[in-house]
C-alpha cells in the first residue's frame, strides 16, 4: 500500500512515518532522512539484537517482533476519531475504493483533490476489471509477438522471411492503463457481453460474447461434424473489440479468410444488437463461389459433397449456404439465458447438441417447467426452425420398459406410448375430468412434480404388470435398447437408461409447414445424455450436455426466462 500512495502523490507513505517519527525522538537527526541512514537504522536494529549473528539465533522472534511493529506503526497513523474519509491514509482509502462499483468511482473523483488522485492508481481499476469482467492479463506483460490459433492471428508473411511469422494483432499497451481499458472498452460495451442468438432465418444459432484478453470477442458456437455428438463444441470469432488508442476503440470483423477488418457495431434496443462489415471484400475468395462453397462444406460438415451421397441432404447443405453466406455477417442478434436451476429439477438443465437426421446436429436448451420438461431449438432447419419447442416431456408420466427381448419389439413400444398419448388427448378435451387411478397397460400416472413420480413408483411396486420391469421408474440404471428398425445417426449410445417418460416431439413440413406433435419416448441416459424416439419417424436423438463454461449467462429468475422463451418462439413463428 505504500507503494500505491507514493503513486498517487499524496500523503506520506509508512516508510516516511516512520522516519518521521524516529526524528521526534533524536533531536540531533536531520529533518530529512535519505536511503542511507534508513539503511543505519535498520544496522542499529540488528546490533541492538546481537547483530546478523544472533538475529538468525533468534529465529521467528525477530519475525514476530517486526510485523508487530509494522502493525503498530499502520494503526498508529490513523486517528483515533476519525472525522471523514479525508482523515484516513491513502493506502486504506486505495482498498476501500477498490471494492467500490467502477460505475461510481467517477462521482468519487468530483468530491476533492485528494480522491482523485487516488483515483488514478492502477491497482483501484486494475481490480475492478478484474471483478467485474475476468480480465486476467496484466497490460504490461503482454507479448506482441508469438504464435497462436487463427482465431486471434493473422498471418503476415515477409517477403524476406520464406518461413512466414504470425504478427498478433495488439496496440500499444505500454502507453495504457486499465482506467482507459475500463472508461473506454469493457464498461461501454458491457451490455453485450452473454448468449445471444443471431437472426439467420430458420437456422438461428449461438453466439457468446466474452471479455478474452484484452479483447472482447464474440465466438459462434457450432456443432460437431456429425454424427459425433460427443465431440466438443467447434468455436469460431465473427467480431472483436479492442483498443488502439488511450481512448479509442477499435471493432473488427473477423468473418472470413483474409484476417480481421472494419467493422462497426450498433446497440440501440434493450438485449438487442446488430453487427456490419465494412469491408465484405475481405469475405470473398479467389476462386469464386465454388472455393466458398467448398471451404465452408469442410469447416461446416467435415466432409466433400463427393461424400454425400443423399440426394435430399445434398440440397439441404446448399440451400443453408445460400441462405447464410448472403448476410456477409452483417447480423442482429437476441438475447437468450440459461434457464436456472431449481431443487425439484431431473437433472441439471443447460444446452445440449443432439443429432436431427439429415439435418446434422442441432443446439437444444433443456428446462424444466413444474411437471414438464421442454426442449427448445437454439439452431434450427427449414423443416423446424430455430426457437421452436422441439420437445415436450411429460415427467408425470413415466414409461415402464419391458425386458431387452421386448424392447426389440416397435409394436410393444408403440403399445405403451400410443396409450399414454390417447390418455393424455383425453385429459385435454376433458380438464375437468381426473384420471382415473392407473394409466394404460405399462405405465402410470401421478401428481405434479416429485410428488407424482413417488406416488407413481408406490403403486408400480404395489401392482407391478406381468411383463415390465417393476424398476423401470427408478433412478437405478437398467438395460436399454433401441427398437428393432429405429434408425439413428449414431450406433454408440448408452446401454443403460436411468428413467423413461412419455413426450412429444415437433415435426414440419419444410418451409415449417402443418407442425404437428407426434408421440414419442424421452430416455434419460445419465445427467449428460438423454435420448428421443420418435414413433411416426422410426428416428432416434442422441443428446448430450455442452460442457463450455459460459459466464453472463444465466437469466436472473424464472419469469425473466420464461419471458426470453416466449419471444423466440415469436421470433420464427
Amino acid at each position: 500500500m505504500a507503494v500505491c500512495a507514493r503513486l498517487c502523490g499524496v500523503g506520506q507513505s509508512r516508510r516516511c512515518r516512520r522516519r518521521q517519527r524516529h526524528n521526534q525522538q533524536d533531536q540531533g537527526s536531520d529533518s530529512d532522512m535519505d536511503e542511507e541512514e534508513g539503511e543505519r537504522i535498520v544496522g542499529e536494529t540488528q546490533s541492538v539484537t546481537g547483530g546478523p549473528e544472533n538475529s538468525a539465533a533468534a529465529g521467528p522472534s525477530v519475525a514476530h517482533e517486526a510485523a508487530a511493529e509494522a502493525t503498530a506503526d499502520s494503526a498508529s497513523t490513523v486517528p483515533p476519531n476519525p472525522q471523514s474519509l479525508l482523515d484516513l491514509p491513502p493506502e486504506i482509502l486505495v482498498e476501500v475504493f477498490s471494492s467500490l462499483p467502477g460505475t461510481e468511482l467517477p462521482n468519487l473523483a468530483l468530491v476533492c483533490k485528494k480522491f482523485r488522485q487516488i483515483l488514478n492508481t492502477e491497482t483501484i481499476w486494475r481490480r475492478r476489471c478484474t471483478e467485474e469482467f475476468g480480465m486476467r492479463e496484466d497490460l504490461r506483460k503482454m507479448e506482441v509477438v508469438g504464435v497462436s490459433s487463427r482465431e486471434l492471428y493473422a498471418k503476415r508473411v515477409n517477403p524476406r522471411v520464406k518461413s512466414g511469422r504470425f504478427m498478433k494483432l495488439l496496440p500499444d499497451y505500454e502507453h495504457m492503463d486499465y482506467r482507459d481499458v475500463y472508461r473506454h472498452l469493457l464498461h461501454p460495451y458491457r451490455h453485450i457481453l452473454g448468449l445471444w442468438q443471431p437472426d439467420i432465418g430458420p437456422y438461428g444459432g449461438l453466439l457468446n460474447v466474452v471479455v478474452d484478453g484484452l479483447f472482447i470477442i464474440g465466438w459462434m458456437y457450432l456443432p460437431p461434424h456429425d454424427p459425433r455428438v460427443e465431440d466438443p463444441m467447434r468455436r469460431r470469432p465473427l467480431f472483436r473489440i479492442h483498443m488502439w488508442e488511450s481512448n479509442k476503440v477499435a471493432v473488427e470483423c473477423m468473418y472470413g479468410h483474409k484476417g480481421p477488418h472494419k467493422g462497426d457495431i450498433q446497440t440501440g434496443k434493450k438485449d438487442e444488437f446488430s453487427t456490419k462489415c465494412n469491408q465484405t471484400d475481405h469475405h470473398r475468395m479467389p476462386g469464386g463461389r465454388q472455393e466458398e462453397f467448398r471451404t465452408w462444406l469442410e469447416e461446416e460438415w467435415g466432409r466433400t459433397l463427393e461424400d454425400i451421397f443423399h440426394e435430399h441432404m445434398q440440397e439441404l447443405i446448399l440451400m443453408k449456404f445460400i441462405y447464410t453466406s448472403q448476410y456477409d455477417n452483417c447480423l442482429t442478434y437476441r438475447r437468450i439465458y440459461l434457464p436456472p436451476r431449481m431443487p425439484s429439477d431431473l437433472l441439471q438443465p443447460g444446452l445440449f447438441k443432439g443429432t436431427y437426421g439429415s439435418h446434422g446436429l442441432e443446439i437444444v436448451m433443456l428446462s424444466f417447467h413444474g411437471p414438464c420438461a421442454r426442449a427448445t431449438k437454439l439452431t434450427g432447419d427449414p423443416n423446424v426452425p430455430a426457437g421452436q419447442l422441439t420437445l415436450d416431456v411429460d415427467l408425470n408420466r413415466p414409461v415402464c420398459l419391458p425386458d431387452l427381448v421386448h424392447q426389440r419389439s416397435i409394436e410393444e413400444l408403440s403399445r405403451l406410448v400410443l396409450g399414454m398419448h390417447e390418455e393424455a388427448q383425453r385429459e385435454v378435451q376433458n380438464p375437468d375430468v381426473a384420471p382415473q387411478g392407473a394409466a394404460s397397460e405399462g405405465a402410470v400416472a401421478g401428481g405434479a412434480g416429485a410428488a407424482g413420480l413417488e406416488s407413481a413408483m408406490e403403486a408400480q411396486s404395489e401392482s407391478p404388470q406381468p411383463g415390465p420391469s417393476s424398476s423401470s421408474a427408478s433412478s437405478e440404471a437398467q438395460p436399454f435398447v433401441l427398437p428393432l428398425g429405429v434408425m439413428t445417426r449414431n450406433e454408440v449410445y448408452p446401454r443403460t437408461c436411468k428413467m423413461c417418460f412419455y413426450g412429444t416431439g415437433l415435426i414440419a413440413g419444410h418451409g415449417f409447414t402443418s407442425p404437428e406433435r407426434t408421440p414419442g419416448l424421452f430416455v434419460l441416459f445419465d445427467e449428460d445424455h438423454f435420448g428421443f424416439i420418435w414413433l411416426e419417424l422410426k428416428s432416434f436423438s442422441l443428446y448430450s450436455r455442452l460442457t463450455d463454461r459460459l459466464a453472463h449467462a444465466y437469466a436472473p429468475d424464472m419469469e425473466r426466462f420464461e419471458a426470453m422463451l416466449r419471444n423466440m418462439q415469436s421470433w420464427t413463428s
